[in-house]
């Protein structure tokens, strides 16, 4: 379910891209306002055109296949390292001492 999410999300991204694309910019208008040549700066800017409702439309769909991307794989469980160390290690065993031996018993040297 995820691998075909993943690709729906693939095509939309570049299908939204390529409608953005072939808009027309609307920044010449507002370059024009300051030379007062132009009513559509505050004003109404006409009908919708197809490819703006596109847009939009491809929009809402990418967004959702975003939000269907990271709930499931949001949800999936993966083995972690913090789950393999064990609840209680061994107890650590105390250092030797360095005390000097004792000298053999001296039944043990006149057997020789």
């Amino acid at each position: 379910m995820t691998t075909v999410v993943l690709i729906i999300h693939l095509l939309v991204c570049l299908g939204l891209i390529l409608v953005v694309l072939l808009q027309a910019g609307k920044g010449a208008s507002m370059g024009a306002a300051f030379g007062g040549s132009s009513q559509t700066v505050f004003g109404s800017a006409g009908a919708t055109t197809f490819l703006a409702k596109l847009t939009t439309a491809v929009a809402v769909v990418f967004m959702l296949t975003s939000l269907g991307l990271a709930m499931f794989l949001g949800r999936t469980t993966s083995p972690s390292v913090v789950d393999q160390v064990p609840m209680n290690p061994p107890a650590q065993s105390a250092p030797a001492t360095s005390a000097p031996t004792a000298p053999a018993p001296a039944a043990e040297q006149g057997a020789k």
